[in-house]
């Protein structure tokens, strides 16, 4: 009788939660996910060997690599373990928190990274809207493919500083999707990889060149596949499984009650897709062009030039989320717990934030409280702040963070196809 007044009270809440219908994901030729698995821990993708997507974005950290902000070009190791390379120090740790890659491949998902710079546009070349605006290459099949591969244009990530190679010379000198520019200087690397031409081979038709955009389109299929994260006891339960525990029903109603979770972490998914401005600390060196000397990150702002979009930051998917810390566009938050109580009162968290709580990476000299100190810029960060305090109790709190984890598909967390022990390269593998 208790699981069926519960099972009742789940699917009324279905219907009151009105969740949309289920995320879409297409289906994928094994062939084409298999070799992108292969592109996607693979350091040939890197200006100097040394870096593969995997490396930041590894499955033992929830797809991403466990730190506040992360260690690039110029590091030695995996996640927390991670340490300054001696004879290639960084010039500083990457401004925002390496985003966890789960359900990126649905296709509810048209805007990526933190702060929506690669979006679908069907007014931009091949229909995606990306920095670089008319130079974009076309071949692209997904904005999900295309966002996959920017990565390895930044110097601080995956190119390389300055001319420690032919991938990062072409970067320095704005030589990008041009022929013969980094991309193509890439392509040519993977190409000249036997048991990689074989492979394309198989997926593209024998002998056909292999493009860049070829490279990124199949590790997108891969992303698809082992990032799927749908299967948790959320799902179950709201489809008219076994019922949540007590703590995770009681979060539940709260997330979509009380708490307001569900205004903008929406549908299957938790996500509304949108940009909103809550009031994260920034810590770090923030988010500049060349010339420009600030620690602020301006968030959605660099991308539509907006004022209005000041400090707005992509809504992330909750999905395996107790999985994926440290949170926020840079990793302010390590725990869960510390997250949500942010959310309570976003300005009040703002002004007492705590820096101890961060997750980095020793590099001396580095300059990461810039704005935390800066009255000023906090004003600003306060004043564009969306959300209204809330009141909840502890007990409330802990019953949020168990809803939380009741979002983690423990198959994904498991991972399908997992790390290779090799790749066609030869080079190492993060493990």
């Amino acid at each position: 009788m208790k699981w069926m007044m519960v099972g009742a009270l789940l699917a009324t809440g279905a219907q009151a939660q009105d969740l949309g219908p289920r995320p879409v994901f297409p289906e994928m030729d094994p062939l084409r996910v298999q070799l992108g698995q292969l592109l996607f821990y693979d350091p040939i993708l890197s200006g100097n060997r040394n870096i593969s997507c995997g490396t930041c974005h590894h499955p033992r950290f929830g797809t991403s690599d466990g730190m506040s902000l992360s260690i690039g070009e110029g590091g030695i190791g995996l996640g927390p373990d991670r340490r300054i390379d001696p004879n290639n120090v960084p010039e500083d740790r990457l401004p925002r928190n390496a985003p966890a890659l789960w359900n990126l491949g649905a296709q509810e998902y048209t805007s990526f990274f933190h702060d929506g710079r690669l979006e679908i546009d069907p007014d931009k070349p091949g229909g995606i809207r990306t920095p670089l605006g008319a130079e974009m290459a076309v071949g692209f099949d997904s904005v999900l493919a295309a966002q996959a591969m920017f990565p390895v244009l930044a110097s601080d990530e995956m190119a390389g500083h300055y001319s420690e190679n032919e991938v990062s010379q072409a970067v320095r000198l704005g030589h990008l999707s041009i022929k013969d520019g980094a991309w193509d200087k890439i392509a040519a690397r993977v190409a000249a990889i036997p048991e990689y031409r074989t492979a394309f081979d198989a997926v593209l038709g024998e002998q056909e060149p292999i493009k860049f955009t070829d490279i990124a389109n199949v590790i997108a299929d891969f992303t698809r596949v082992e990032w799927r994260a749908d299967d948790s006891p959320f799902d179950r339960a709201m489809m008219g499984g076994n019922p949540l525990p007590d703590d995770a029903t009681r979060g539940q109603q709260l997330f979509y009650g009380k708490a307001g979770c569900s205004n903008c972490h929406s549908g299957w998914l938790q996500t509304d897709h949108g940009f909103h401005a809550i009031a994260m600390p920034q810590i770090g060196p923030g988010k500049s062009a060349p010339f420009e000397t600030h620690a602020r990150d301006d968030g959605r702002m660099r991308v539509t030039g907006d004022l209005a979009d000041q400090y707005k930051f992509l809504t992330p998917s909750l999905r395996n989320v107790s999985k994926t810390g440290p949170y926020g566009h840079n990793g302010a938050y390590a725990s869960l717990e510390a997250v949500v109580r942010h959310h309570l009162d976003p300005v009040a968290s703002l002004y007492a934030y705590d820096p101890a709580q961060v997750v980095f990476h020793q590099i001396d000299d580095a300059d990461d409280w810039r704005v935390v100190g800066d009255k000023d810029e906090l004003a600003r960060i306060a004043a564009a702040n969306e959300l209204q305090p809330i009141g909840l109790s502890d007990g409330a709190v802990t019953d949020l963070v168990a809803f939380l984890r009741s979002l983690t598909d423990a198959t994904a967390i498991k991972g399908r196809l997992g790390v290779p022990m090799q790749v066609p390269s030869g080079l190492p593998v993060d493990q």
